[in-house]
C-alpha cells in the first residue's frame, strides 16, 4: 500500500520571508531615488499572498500593497516617497511585509524593511568616510593600549648581546698595549692602539643605548 505523503503542517509567524533590499535609501537631492523597488521572492511549492504594512504611510505611496506570488516566482513591490523634507532627514521607518499560505488566514512568517531619508548622497559617503576612520582610530587606540605594557616590559632593560659587547670592550681596554712593559699576561693579548680606540667608540655606543633605554 503506498502511503499519502502530507505535507507538514506550516507554524504560524516561523516561515523565512526572502525580500530584496533589505533597507530602503532615499536621498532628497537626487529624485531618481525617490522611487525604491522591493522584491519579494517566493521559492516554496505553494503559492503565498502577502501584505505591505508601513509605520508612516502617509510619506509613501506603496503601489500594490496586497498580493500573491506564485510557487518558484517573485513579485516587485514600487515604494515612492512622497514627503522628501528636511524634518524627516535620518528618521528610520519601517515596512513589514507579512505573508500568508494563499487561501489561509494565519501569517506563516513576516520581514521588516527599513527606509531612511537622507539629504544628500555625499554628505552620507562623507558620514560614512568619517564614521569608519572614526572606527579604525578607536581599534588602533585600543591595539596601542593592550600591547604596549608588553612592550615595555620587553624594551625596558638593555638585551643580552649588549651587556655582552659591554663587558667584552671594558676587558679589551683593560689588556696592555703594545710596546707596553711586559707583564703576565700572554703576549697575543696585547692590543694595539687602533684596537683600543675601536674597543672605547663601541663602548660609548653602547653606554649612550643604555642610557637612552
Amino acid at each position: 500500500m503506498h502511503q499519502q505523503k502530507r505535507q507538514p503542517e506550516l507554524v504560524e509567524g516561523n516561515l523565512p520571508v526572502f525580500v530584496f533590499p533589505t533597507e530602503l535609501i532615499f536621498y532628497a537631492d537626487d529624485q531618481s531615488t525617490h522611487k525604491q523597488v522591493l522584491t519579494l521572492y517566493n521559492p516554496y511549492e505553494f503559492a503565498l499572498k502577502f501584505k505591505v504594512l508601513c509605520t508612516t504611510p502617509n510619506k509613501y505611496v506603496v503601489t500594490d500593497a496586497a498580493g500573491a506570488v506564485k510557487p518558484q516566482c517573485c513579485v516587485d513591490i514600487v515604494i515612492r516617497h512622497r514627503d522628501v523634507q528636511s524634518c524627516h532627514y535620518g528618521v528610520k521607518d519601517k515596512f513589514r511585509l507579512q505573508v500568508s499560505e494563499q487561501g489561509q488566514r494565519k501569517t506563516l512568517g513576516r520581514k521588516e524593511v527599513v527606509a531612511i531619508l537622507h539629504p544628500s548622497a555625499k554628505e552620507q559617503q562623507k558620514e560614512e568616510e568619517e564614521k569608519r576612520i572614526k572606527e579604525h582610530l578607536t581599534e588602533s587606540l585600543f591595539f596601542e593600549q593592550s600591547f604596549q605594557p608588553e612592550n615595555r616590559a620587553v624594551s625596558s632593560g638593555p638585551g643580552l648581546l649588549t651587556v655582552f659587547l659591554g663587558v667584552v670592550c671594558v676587558a679589551a681596554l683593560m689588556l696592555p698595549t703594545l710596546g707596553d712593559v711586559e707583564s703576565l699576561v700572554p703576549l697575543y693579548l696585547y692590543l694595539s692602539v687602533n684596537q683600543k680606540l675601536v674597543a672605547a667608540y663601541v663602548l660609548g655606543l653602547i653606554t649612550m643605548a643604555i642610557l637612552g633605554t
